[in-house]
């Protein structure tokens, strides 16, 4: 561990920006007098060392997703995507990337009814049903007889 913490210091990876997110207080070490945020490189590694546990542990490494909107981050992730064989997402991440995916399957769909119900919604209907007598009777008026008589005019 103390040889990879000089490898982190002799790289400058310690020194952090003069910003301090809230979810990133954890990791800072102290704040210099210039403003820049020192991070502590032992909870850092402690960290990478359970990430990367986490990452071999993996069978498709491809399941990865390694993430990085800003330049400055953008050449590191894409390394280490290389590397490790993780799939790199540089620049804008499109919220819903993750949770909205189309699937390329559609899962069939069964639904189950009780036999009886069908039984009873099949009766039901075949009473509502009306014969094509019953209708004609019921609603069929008598046609009008119409003649081919032609009117007679009056000459004047």
């Amino acid at each position: 561990m103390e040889e990879d913490v000089l490898k982190f210091l002799a790289a400058g990876t310690h020194l952090g920006g003069t910003n301090l997110d809230f979810q990133m207080e954890q990791f800072i070490y102290k704040r210099k007098r210039d403003g820049i945020y020192i991070i502590n490189l032992k909870r850092t590694w402690e960290k990478l060392l359970r990430e990367a546990r986490a990452i071999v542990a993996l069978d498709n490494p491809a399941d990865v997703s390694v993430m990085s909107s800003r330049n400055t981050g953008q050449r590191a992730m894409l390394n280490f995507s290389a590397a490790a064989g993780a799939t790199p997402i540089a620049g804008r991440f499109t919220p819903g990337t993750f949770n909205n995916q189309i699937k390329e399957t559609m899962h069939d769909l069964y639904f189950y009814k009780d036999p009886e119900e069908i039984e009873k919604e099949e009766q039901a209907a075949a009473e509502k049903a009306v014969t094509k007598e019953e209708f004609q009777s019921e609603w069929t008026a008598p046609v009008p007889k119409f003649t081919a008589a032609q009117p007679e005019v009056a000459e004047v």
